[in-house]
């Protein structure tokens, strides 16, 4: 009886996996926003979320890409017009912000959301002449 009281009180002590946001949820959060996401306490992009699951992203120097964005099982996942690879996420929602983690890999990585400033992101236009 006291193993099991104590197996129990262990189990409740551990931190209960974040649920990830569905597609539906995650458009309700981010549409009409530009958020700032963070890795390892620095900053590391940014993103625009436009209607019909459109982006913008930037790694914060002015090269901005568009891309959509769908829904596949539990993963986010991106294709911007600079790749033909999807880039698939687990958001899910920690203190009010989103937290992301790469292809949902315990060991990958993860990005945080910084803030949402209402402003709007730096995109350069495009690189002409020589």
């Amino acid at each position: 009886m006291l193993m099991r009281s104590l197996i129990l009180s262990l189990s409740l002590a551990q931190p209960i996996a974040a649920q990830s946001l569905s597609g539906a949820e995650f458009d309700a959060y981010t549409r009409g926003k530009t958020l700032f996401y963070g890795f390892d306490g620095v900053a590391y992009g940014v993103e625009q979320y436009l209607p019909d699951r459109r982006v913008i992203w930037s790694f914060l120097d002015g090269d901005c890409k568009e891309g959509i964005w769908y829904e596949q099982g539990e993963q986010i996942c991106f294709l911007y017009e600079d790749r033909p690879d999807p880039q698939c996420w687990v958001f899910t929602r920690s203190s009010g912000r989103l937290v992301a983690r790469f292809e949902g890999d315990p060991v990958a990585t993860e990005l945080y959301e910084a803030m949402d400033t209402g402003e709007e992101m730096l995109c350069y236009g495009p690189e002409v002449g020589v």
